[in-house]
């Protein structure tokens, strides 16, 4: 039976949910239960039971389900009077080192109890377990190895768990009327008769309360079953918030992987590796649990994902992190000039002083793919206290420069290592930013694009220019700035402006449904002022056209039926209407293949306003982080490129859903054809893109180019 002389069957009961779901909805234990039984005798010596007093029980009047009260017999009065949970665990604790003279191993029935629900709560209150709640035999797993594999496999699902474990070795049940006893005792049955049967138990299982260091290479393969993905961490959290977060569960060695935005700046999204696919199946129940005050969302991933973020092939890197340091710090806001033996002297000096691993080999500073430092360095660290005192240098001094100190992790540095040394046109990178880290959006067929003019086109003043918006400014504060004027704004019609460089510009346009209203609006509020925290801002607001928007977004361009100027790429709405290779109009997404006409190419001009049907784009699911994607025109990845940015719901055109035009039309056409072969270079010109390579990032353009982002706020 292993060397333990003592077997203690733990078993607890939650405010909430028990049975399969015990854990997920975040409840704490209001019962626990403690069975011992002498492994050399096969007899009982103890049991054991407690009431805990959960949080809040003092203020809220009805904790306890209907479940635990009908069931397992608890009250509000017997939790009420109860101890809090660490005394609890103090006091058993003095009963296994008097009585049992702390040689045990505790047996649970499945991984609930344990790793679901006392874990956590005991993370969340900063409760110290003793050693031996990390090592426990589970009853099911024994059972499993020992009895015909379709009982076990009904009981290791879920399906009666005890129950099924004392019919299979026709065992009669306990009549005890409390439940949990009866749990206790029927558990205590099943184990006696593993013991009088000869049967070993396997190794204890281990729960790892550490996170493993860890480094990923890009050619690794990883079981695509064990990946989570969480989202709306704090900006903060580092890799042991996250592992802290997932407590209970065992985290491979090196399996948190931060996701980091465009410009290398941590997203609040973290993709998790488990040891196995139990672990990431009980990690997926704690979806919408939190992190203080922040819920956390919880999401199956892949393996690819996985690597595509924390998989490195940078050899400086990997040499870097195979120093063995535990723990790494990110340093941001270096001089550029700063020197390895500038930031050893900022760690060793002062009230906190520690010591940097391997002096000069333990700072690796961020670069350039030019080779110009960028103000990064990461830092090793040989143990977590020295980790400790470094972090609190943070905003210290050097030269002039205060310098920011965070938590890092290998992931986080191979990312930034890929992304600073990679060429700048690999794996689909336009202007020199790195493509997406998770590419997750579904496969694009080759089609066209409609630019931006055949969405506002028109000389109707049913438009509104903004300007003068603070940078911060979003759909939101707009909305309240026009007051009841927002009521008359088109579906999905706000669109904030922004440079080249991806940075608002301080303007928007809105759509209206009509000109009185676009008057009106542009009347009432004109050099009003918009406050924004304890900034206000006085606001222009014109009344304009779908033309007066298209010359703005162009740049001085001439709008509807006139040439581009040189270089200048036509502007496409977010989540643009998108045709087929034989640029047809209108197209039903609904529809397997795209419908073919023999119609004349229309006039330029001739276009509704309107589009008929859209190619509706949701998030894939989960969501992941609003990006900005470009379409390169074919073999030429460094010359300007159309925007295509996906929006919260649907991607679709700014104006909404029409209904396409009928197939006997005015022409008697049908829906209007666009123009085959080259395009001629014009605004109206739909550009057909033969092969559509996917990245993130801002294009090669001039600076003065804006780009157009439609934002949905009607549902």
């Amino acid at each position: 039976m292993g060397p333990c002389k003592y077997l203690v069957i733990f078993y607890g009961v939650s405010a909430g949910q028990n049975g399969p779901n015990m854990g997920a909805d975040e409840q704490d234990l209001v019962m626990l239960v403690y069975l011992v039984l002498n492994v050399e005798e096969n007899k009982i010596v103890g049991v054991h039971q407690f009431p805990v007093r959960p949080a809040g029980a003092d203020v809220n009047e009805n904790i306890l389900s209907e479940e635990v009260t009908s069931e397992f017999g608890i009250s509000e009065h017997d939790i009420k009077s109860a101890p809090p949970l660490e005394s609890v665990i103090r006091q058993f604790d003095s009963l296994a080192q008097e009585e049992l003279g702390g040689d045990l191993t505790l047996v649970t029935d499945g991984q609930l109890h344990l790793r679901q629900c006392l874990y956590p709560e005991v993370t969340r209150k900063n409760i110290t377990l003793p050693s031996y709640y990390q090592r426990f035999h589970d009853l099911r797993k024994e059972f499993q190895s020992c009895v015909p594999s379709p009982v076990a496999n009904t009981v290791d699902a879920g399906g009666g768990g005890i129950e099924e474990m004392l019919t299979a070795f026709s065992l009669p049940s306990d009549s005890a009327p409390d439940k949990s006893l009866q749990n206790v005792n029927n558990m205590a049955r099943i184990l006696q008769k593993l013991v009088a049967d000869g049967r070993n138990l396997h190794e204890p299982e281990i729960v790892q309360l550490i996170l493993e260091p860890g480094i990923r290479s890009r050619s690794e393969q990883v079981d695509t079953n064990c990946v989570v993905r969480a989202r709306g961490l704090p900006w903060q959290a580092s890799d042991t918030d996250i592992a802290r977060f997932f407590t209970g569960l065992n985290v491979s060695p090196g399996g948190v992987a931060l996701c980091l935005s465009p410009q290398g700046r941590r997203n609040g999204e973290a993709l998790v590796l488990f040891e196995s696919v139990a672990h990431r199946d009980m990690a997926l129940r704690r979806h919408k649990h939190h992190i203080g005050n922040r819920y956390i969302e919880v999401y199956k991933a892949t393996g690819e994902d996985f690597i595509n973020v924390a998989g490195g092939n940078n050899s400086e890197a990997q040499e870097f992190l195979g120093r063995g340091g535990q723990v790494i710090i990110r340093m941001r806001g270096l001089p550029y000039d700063c020197s390895a033996k500038q930031v050893i002297d900022f760690f060793n000096t002062g009230e906190d002083a520690c010591e940097v691993l391997d002096e000069d080999h333990g700072v690796l500073f961020v670069k350039k793919p030019d080779g110009r430092a960028t103000g990064d360095a990461f830092v090793l660290f040989k143990e977590e206290g020295e980790g400790e005192k470094a972090l609190q240098k943070h905003k210290e001094i050097i030269g002039s420069r205060y310098i920011e100190l965070f938590r890092s992790t290998t992931a986080e540095v191979q990312q930034v290592l890929n992304r600073s040394t990679e060429p700048a046109a690999k794996g689909g990178v336009v202007g020199g930013t790195s493509a997406p880290l998770i590419p997750s959006l579904p496969p694009v067929p080759p089609m066209a694009v409609i630019p931006q003019q055949l969405i506002t086109a028109g000389t109707r003043k049913d438009c509104i220019r903004l300007r003068g918006l603070p940078y911060e400014a979003q759909v939101e504060h707009i909305l309240e700035f026009l007051g009841d004027h927002a009521k008359n704004i088109v579906y999905q019609g706000v669109h904030m402006v922004f440079n080249a460089q991806g940075q608002p510009s301080g303007e928007a346009f809105i759509q209206m449904d009509s000109e009185p209203s676009s008057f009106s609006a542009a009347n009432n509020r004109h050099h009003r002022y918009m406050v924004f925290g304890k900034k206000q801002r006085y606001i222009e607001v014109f009344q304009c056209s779908g033309e007066d928007m298209s010359l703005v977004l162009t740049g001085g361009a001439s709008a509807l039926g006139h040439h581009q100027q040189q270089g200048k790429a036509p502007l496409l709405s977010p989540g643009g209407s998108m045709l087929g290779p034989q640029g047809t109009f209108p197209y039903n997404p609904l529809m397997g293949g795209m419908p073919h006409t023999t119609s004349r190419p229309p006039a330029p001009g001739s276009f509704s306003p309107f589009p008929a049907q859209l190619l509706y784009w949701p998030y894939p699911s989960p969501p992941i982080s609003p990006n900005n994607y470009f379409l390169p025109p074919h073999g030429h990845m460094s010359s300007p490129s159309s925007l295509l940015t996906p929006t919260s719901s649907i991607s679709s055109l700014s104006n909404g859903v029409t209904s396409p035009l009928p197939s006997g039309g005015p022409q008697g056409q049908g829906s209007p054809q666009l123009p085959q072969g080259p395009p001629p270079n014009t605004l109206l010109t739909v550009e057909t893109v033969s092969q559509v390579n996917l990245s993130r990032g801002a294009a090669e353009r001039p600076n003065t180019e804006t780009l157009l982002r439609s934002s949905v706020y009607i549902h």
